[in-house]
């Protein structure tokens, strides 16, 4: 899988915040056809593989994510997404979007992996927002408490603010999805994606 021509290829890459709009975006970016690696499912595949069940809470994925940096290496999932973009670019895909980026180990390699073809886009949100859209959402939701306590734990165990302080571009969103689509949007535009 070493030899996989990059022509034309464009990836780009989500970074933010639990609660911050990433999965909104990832959405907006499937519904067009383009593909996506996500960083959790490569968790949640070698979780399987390993007989670990997946609790309602989060908290096995968190334990496992986290265990299998420190066991395997910071570099184990990406390594895992290398893998799986370059067979989706051999496959023909010009267009991938990465969702799930968490380290800054992670930021470093990919951008050393994809030179000139990998866009990182930050969503941001003020965080009294997150954390009332974190409590609300359908899907796991998290009391103040559990969001802080994810916060101190993505940023501290897993070098999460890295990836979003050095993006490429970042979105405020502090309002309606759409104007999150609008400015997702004019970045695909600016960079011809």
């Amino acid at each position: 899988m070493e030899n996989v021509k990059m022509d034309n290829v464009k990836i780009i890459a989500l970074v933010g915040m639990s609660g911050s709009g990433k999965s909104v975006a990832v959405d907006y970016l499937t519904a067009k056809n383009i593909p996506k690696v996500y960083f959790g499912g490569m968790i949640y595949k070698e979780m399987e593989r390993r007989g670990i069940e997946r609790t309602p809470d989060g908290e096995s994925e968190k334990k496992f994510r986290e265990m299998i940096r420190e066991t395997e290496g910071k570099d184990w999932v990406v390594n895992q997404v290398i893998e799986a973009t370059k067979k989706l670019i051999a496959a023909g895909q010009k267009r991938i979007v990465l969702d799930g980026v968490y380290s800054w180990t992670e930021y470093k390699i990919l951008k050393h992996e994809f030179p000139g073809i990998l866009t990182f886009v930050a969503i941001v949100v003020p965080k009294k927002l997150r954390y009332a859209r974190v409590a609300e959402r359908p899907e796991r939701p998290f009391n103040l408490e559990e969001i802080r306590e994810r916060d101190r734990s993505e940023i501290e165990n897993l070098e999460k603010g890295g990836p979003i302080a050095a993006a490429d571009y970042y979105i405020l969103n502090d309002s309606s999805v759409e104007d999150l689509q609008e400015n997702l949007q004019n970045i695909l535009d600016e960079i011809q994606f």
